[in-house]
C-alpha cells in the first residue's frame, strides 16, 4: 500500500512527508528506545529512506550505540527517527509524530523480553524476544 503521510516535531519547525509504502510497524520495548523517548514503549513505522523527505528545521543525529543513529529536531529535541546499519535504506519513524496515524496498523511487539513490568499489553500481536 502506498501512503502519503505527514508528521512533525513538537515545535513544528521540522516536518516530514512519506510518499511510499510502509515497510513494517511495531511496538519496541527495548531499554534504548525507552530511554531515548522517556516512554515505556515506542511505536514505529518503517519506510524506505528514498520515500522520506524532511523539511523546515534541522534533523540532528545521535549515535546511541554502534551502527545506530537516532534523529531529533535540532530546535525542540523531539525524537523523530531511528536508523540502523542492520537495515540499510530503511528509516523508522515514531507513529506519535504523525499528523494522522489512523492508517497505521501495528503488527508486532519487539524486545518483549525487555518490557517494563508495570505496563500491561494485552493484545494478540506477535511478541518477539529480540
Amino acid at each position: 500500500m502506498t501512503n502519503h503521510l505527514t508528521g512533525r516535531c513538537l515545535c513544528r519547525a521540522l516536518t516530514y512527508t512519506v510518499s511510499g509504502a510502509v515497510v513494517s510497524t511495531g511496538h519496541c520495548h527495548c531499554e534504548s528506545c525507552r530511554r531515548a523517548t522517556s516512554s515505556p514503549v515506542t511505536t514505529f513505522f518503517c519506510v524506505a529512506a528514498g520515500d522520506l523527505a524532511f523539511t523546515g528545521g534541522t534533523l540532528r543525529h545521535y549515535a546511541s550505540s554502534p551502527g545506530v543513529r537516532r534523529g531529533f529536531c535540532g530546535n525542540c529535541g523531539s525524537p523523530m527517527s531511528y536508523e540502523t546499519d542492520k537495515r540499510p535504506g530503511i528509516v523508522d519513524l515514531y507513529v506519535a509524530t504523525l499528523d494522522d496515524a489512523s492508517g497505521i496498523t501495528i503488527t508486532q511487539h519487539g524486545f518483549w523480553n525487555e518490557r517494563v513490568s508495570w505496563l500491561h499489553c494485552e493484545d494478540d500481536l506477535p511478541k518477539r524476544e529480540g
